[in-house]
């Protein structure tokens, strides 16, 4: 148990929603910062209304907190010029007033073809797409301000994300449906690429148990190994595992019609900027963070994936 304190950021979304129910299992007071004050949320914290866009609203929230989880993204990839930096720049001065420490979801967008194909906490980050370099300059900005003494932060970067609570995400929108039991799994990678997948509940149980150890560096930076599909099939083997149906047909992700709704769909437009990472075997290494916990938190797939399909109203 702990008295201590955290404000959560995207409190709605896959990663701040584990985060928050690992945090009170341990019993940390949990705060979330709310658009729509009765959102659904998976812990029982306390709902504070406000915009993470609105600088006051997040001081004021932050007032007390040893940590703000800043796990905020603008939904369906919109607008992420005009809303990220300013959202974390928000972030940023709140942690400078109260002393917190700043949590980051870190992701592999950082990253260009001259880092891969295996990728450690100093590999050179110089992405090739705007998304990226958006989240080069987002951490940027919290190694400057952890520099200059204004700001403690950690950073836990990991592959795509997947977990029960999260509809959100390649698993959830491109290999099946939410919401339905699927009679068709996608396969989004080329044939015999491999691909990094993180399991949530993983994710928040290594960055709470970061947060946890006693002598954690001002700019704190881990990679996470989660789980390494080797040949880009086995995550769809084991969703028809799961389904109980091994028989269940795995068909290649149909890119053209992505392509297609592109001009039209800010979503699309936006996925397809990120196939490049589909197509390469990009794998993040886990020394450091093994030196730091002993051991990585690591959920067996096949439970991970039941887990999962249970939770998105798959099964």
């Amino acid at each position: 148990m702990t008295n201590r304190s955290a404000l959560i950021l995207g409190a709605t979304g896959g990663i701040g929603g584990a985060v928050m129910e690992t945090l009170e299992a341990r019993g940390w007071h949990v705060k979330a910062l709310l658009r729509r004050p009765d959102a659904k949320l998976a812990g029982a914290c306390e709902r504070i209304a406000g915009d993470a866009m609105d600088p006051n609203a997040v001081a004021a929230a932050a007032k007390g907190a040893d940590v703000i989880v800043h796990a905020v993204n603008p939904p369906g990839y919109r607008d992420w010029d005009k809303l990220v930096l300013p959202m974390l720049e928000n972030t940023i001065a709140a942690a400078r007033a109260t002393g917190a420490r700043i949590v980051l979801p870190g992701t592999v967008y950082n990253f260009g073809p001259d880092a891969f194909p295996t990728i450690d906490e100093e590999a050179p980050q110089r992405p090739l797409t705007r998304k990226g370099a958006i989240r080069v300059e987002m951490e940027r900005r919290l190694r400057a301000a952890a520099d200059a003494g204004d700001a403690r932060v950690l950073i836990v970067r990991a592959g795509d994300y997947f977990g029960p609570n999260a509809a959100n995400n390649w698993f959830s929108q491109g290999m099946i449906v939410a919401g339905k039991r699927p009679s068709i799994v996608r396969q989004p990678g080329l044939a015999g690429v491999g691909h990094q997948w993180a399991y949530l509940p993983d994710v928040a149980e290594t960055m709470v148990r970061l947060l946890e150890r006693p002598a954690l560096p001002d700019f704190a930076r881990f990679h996470m190994q989660g789980h390494w599909d080797p040949d880009g099939r086995q995550m769809a083997e084991a969703i028809t595992v799961a389904l109980g149906a091994p028989a269940t047909p795995i068909r290649a992700l149909a890119w053209w019609q992505l392509r297609l709704a592109a001009p039209f769909l800010v979503t699309a437009r936006e996925l397809m900027e990120m196939r490049y990472l589909w197509k390469v075997p990009l794998r993040l290494t886990n020394d450091r963070l093994v030196a730091a916990l002993g051991t990585e938190p690591h959920t067996p797939l096949a439970d991970a994936v039941r887990t999962t399909l249970a939770g998105l109203g798959c099964l």
